[in-house]
């Protein structure tokens, strides 16, 4: 590829001029490549002559120095082109850039002397400044007269050469510069040749690799899939074992639920029967149990008009029968003096601090709703506690929740 001067244009062709023109005090440029690009670059440049300018050159790469000297004959300014390839400058990048001299030369143009340098000994100012002097083509300074260049010296004799014919094979020999590029040539060639190599080889490598990986990967696919085969199948044989089990307790299960249900249905029917049954026994009471007891408190017997021949009847006769054979008549105490402000409210409470151990219980068979404030209700299976005994069909005692009055002795059992 040709070598990229447009880049970089006005950077190179300013430290050109510098260069070039003699009224300024840079008098050389250093040029090389953006890495391994094409692309030239001002690498540096400076006012202190060849010693500066050979010291900035780097082993590893390929540069193009420009400077201006002056020449030790005449005392004008001469201009020297170095093209300076690196010993540490690979053999394939070598080749590249020789092909860049041609148009490295045409851009720094006008110089006197031209160097293809390799190593450090080629740029040594000395050996640089004899290069200059014999190319001025005059060994003598016009500056300088002789005092006695027309004064008679004697007889002359004749005048020598230094002439010498020039074999074009040995010149060839002597430079071997076309081996040179030769060489540069092959080496170009082995290095692409030793690349695609290399590439086929890691190409190869690499399918390699992946059918490998491939072959792996199918291999433990079909393993998991196996696997999970034999689980799938392992989990549908325990299931089928388990779906008699599972079916026969869901309908032993589903069983229990019907009963319960019936059950409860059940139990709430008797239980607003009895309720009704309550009611309607209550509701034919023919007088008011509060005002039989407030007459039992003065001393006052009632007619029997008034007083309540029984309870209400039992929804059961067989269970009341067996609870009245348990009755037991208390002699009924008469207060030594009663103040007839006091209320029936009174009167019970004073008798629940009388007694305040359980005293008789009974357990309620049905259940029971207070009719009003004088009267206790309760529950089937709740006890009550305290039990006063003050008539045939009518009891008085603590309910649950302690509240105290007036309930059918034939809702309940003794204890």
């Amino acid at each position: 590829m040709a070598v990229n001067l447009s880049k970089n244009g006005p950077a190179l062709t300013s430290a050109f001029k510098e260069v070039v023109d003699e009224k300024s005090n840079t008098n050389w440029a250093l040029f090389t490549y953006e890495g391994n690009s094409n692309d030239i670059r001002l690498a540096e440049k400076g006012d202190g002559g060849l010693e500066e300018l050979v010291e900035e050159l780097n082993s590893g790469k390929v540069m193009y120095a420009f400077c201006r000297v002056e020449d030790p004959n005449s005392g004008l300014p001469k201009y020297v082109l170095i093209n300076w390839t690196g010993e540490g400058v690979k053999d394939a990048r070598k080749g590249l850039c020789a092909n860049h001299v041609s148009s490295m030369a045409n851009f720094l143009r006008g110089a006197h002397v031209t160097i293809n340098a390799r190593a450090e000994e080629d740029v040594e100012p000395e050996v640089i400044m004899q290069k200059v002097a014999k190319a001025s083509g005059a060994n003598y300074s016009f500056h300088k007269e002789a005092s006695s260049r027309f004064q008679d010296s004697g007889p002359q004799g004749p005048v020598g050469s230094v002439y010498q014919k020039t074999n074009a094979m040995s010149e060839i020999k002597k430079t071997n510069k076309g081996n040179f590029w030769a060489q540069a040539e092959k080496e170009e060639e082995k290095r692409r040749l030793e690349e695609r190599r290399k590439a086929d080889e890691q190409r190869q490598h690499l399918e390699k690799e992946t059918k490998d990986r491939e072959a792996k990967e199918t291999v433990q696919r079909d393993k998991r899939d196996k696997e999970r085969a034999t689980i799938i199948d392992q989990q549908k044989k325990y299931q089928q074992q388990q779906d008699p089990e599972s079916k026969d307790q869901e309908k032993r299960a589903e069983e229990e639920e019907n009963q319960a249900a019936q059950k409860k249905a059940v139990k709430r029917g008797e239980s607003v029967e009895k309720a009704n049954e309550a009611a309607s026994l209550i509701s034919q009471r023919a007088m008011n149990p509060r005002e039989m007891f407030k007459q039992r408190e003065r001393g006052i017997t009632p007619s029997d008009s008034d007083v309540p021949s029984a309870a209400p009847a039992s929804p059961q006769p067989e269970k009341t029968l067996a609870a009245n054979s348990y009755i037991q008549e208390t002699p009924y105490e008469e207060p030594a003096q009663v103040e007839e402000t006091n209320s029936y409210e009174e009167t019970a409470e004073e008798t629940a601090e009388e007694t305040p151990d359980r005293g008789t219980c009974a357990r309620a068979l049905y259940d029971y709703q207070a009719a009003d404030d004088t009267e206790v209700s309760f529950d089937p299976d709740d006890i009550i506690t305290g039990i006063e005994m003050i008539d045939e069909g009518w009891w008085r005692g603590y309910s649950p929740d302690g509240h105290f009055g007036m309930f059918p002795a034939n809702y309940v059992e003794l204890m």
